[in-house]
């Protein structure tokens, strides 16, 4: 399917459905005063709150509020940018809406697709492509955490180590390149320039931004964390405990949970998403048998599993084979629970195993410790964390620049006789940071990134 012209104006509703104190309609095209007179009868001055009745075709006021002009290039979307401030409700907002289709049609006014906005602004060069999908978390912050982040990367913090870093892979590239054009001096490339150190020091430093960019990913999209085991062994009563509410329905009657029920905590800022399952056992009952089926699916979608065991037979043969089935490639913490029904001398140096944790849900002992152990498993230290937020597909574009890097390290363990496939990994390797930044990039994946915004942005 094509993309919408970018030449032709386009509006949308810009604030959220429903009632409100106030309501915005905004408008973006290469010039909008030939729409300003035609809609108003009079000139807007630049960045100036005009308050003036919006009339329908009859001269009948819809709504009346604050007119901004933002002329382009200093505007969100770089082009002229137009925003009608009226009341929040939605009658009145799709009048207004309406309205200005009628004004526009001469002009091609059309309405907006999502994202289409801050695609202009991309586009336009007022934003990078990380900053822009940074527009579209700091909407989406579940958080402060995330909020602070998103904004971080909305004023470029990203943007700059991944710039910062390109020039660095640029200036040996250009080394490297010289070289090759001016072959008869006889340059000792590797030696004088020393290339093998700068490589290690770009490395450092792209280990390091991969890092903060995991944090920056953990921090945007949180964990999946599955509460696995057989009934009654108290994964309703943890859910109940982390998220501090009654969440899940908590009996002595097994099978209770038949379905799963999924809770979104934060943990020091950090969103996890827990989903608590129907207990894993052998059953006649068809409905309990279908919420077995769908706790395993939850299961293999996993980022982490909580394996919970009844602290007083831990080596019971059902928890065994529950865990011989699950994912082996899944971090998974067994979690021995209703500690609070042992003797006390029985719990002691209890917790040493960084894979096994005792607990109650009950008197919530060990949920400090477990909370912690689910930062450690996400890769979370607040020691390094990031400033900012990442994406996957920002922590695949530095795997694969590790990848090229790593080959052009290979070349430069050998002599100058292959400079130009040292030159052509370095080629390689800053094109994956010029992905992140959108310098170089598909239109299909602009399409992706930005169909997953809200109208109006």
């Amino acid at each position: 399917m094509s993309s919408p012209s970018t030449s032709t104006p386009i509006a949308a509703i810009t604030t959220a459905p429903g009632r409100g104190g106030i309501g915005i309609v905004r408008l973006s095209g290469s010039d909008l005063k030939p729409f300003i007179q035609a809609f108003f009868h009079q000139d807007l001055k630049a960045r100036h709150a005009h308050y003036l009745p919006f009339n329908d075709a009859s001269g009948q006021a819809i709504d009346e509020g604050i007119a901004l002009f933002f002329p382009g290039p200093n505007s969100y979307t770089g082009e002229d940018v137009l925003e009608l401030q009226g009341h929040g409700g939605t009658a009145v907002l799709r009048r207004v809406l309406a309205r200005c289709f009628e004004v526009g049609n001469a002009l091609g006014l059309r309405h907006a697709t999502p994202g289409e906005f801050t695609q202009r602004a991309f586009l336009n060069d007022r934003l990078d492509l990380a900053q822009a999908e940074a527009v579209a978390d700091l909407i989406d912050a579940s958080s402060e955490a995330a909020a602070k982040g998103a904004m971080a990367s909305l004023s470029g913090a990203f943007s700059q180590q991944i710039n910062a870093l390109a020039d660095r892979i640029i200036h040996l590239r250009m080394l490297v390149e010289a070289t090759l054009d001016f072959p008869e001096e006889e340059i000792d490339f590797l030696e004088k320039y020393q290339a093998a150190d700068q490589l290690q020091s770009i490395n450092d430093d792209l280990q390091l931004l991969r890092r903060q960019a995991k944090q920056g990913q953990v921090m945007r999209d949180g964990m999946h964390v599955v509460l696995a085991g057989q009934p009654n062994v108290g994964k309703s009563s943890l859910l109940n405990a982390l998220a501090g509410d009654d969440i899940a329905i908590v009996t002595d009657i097994a099978g209770t949970t038949r379905d799963r029920v999924t809770q979104l905590i934060h943990i020091e800022g950090i969103p996890i998403h827990i989903v608590d399952t129907a207990g894993l056992r052998d059953t006649d009952d068809t409905v309990e048998s279908i919420g077995i089926q769908r706790s395993w699916q939850e299961i293999a979608k996993a980022n982490v599993i909580l394996h919970l065991l009844d602290a007083r037979r831990p080596d019971d043969t059902s928890d065994q084979a529950i865990m011989s089935k699950l994912p082996s490639t899944t971090p998974t913490l067994q979690i021995l629970n209703k500690t609070d029904l042992l003797p006390a001398e029985a719990t002691q140096h209890s917790n040493d195993n960084e894979n096994q944790l005792h607990i109650s849900a009950h008197t919530g002992q060990g949920l400090d410790e477990l909370r912690q152990r689910l930062l450690r498993i996400a890769g979370w230290s607040p020691h390094t964390e990031s400033p900012w937020l990442a994406r996957e597909r920002h922590l695949h574009a530095l795997e694969r620049c590790d990848a090229h890097l790593q080959i052009a390290r290979f070349h430069a363990q050998h002599d100058d006789q292959i400079l130009d496939l040292f030159a052509e990994e370095l080629r390689l390797a800053h094109n994956e940071l010029c992905e992140i930044t959108g310098v170089f990039t598909s239109d299909d994946l602009l399409g992706e990134i930005f169909s997953s915004f809200c109208i109006g942005k």
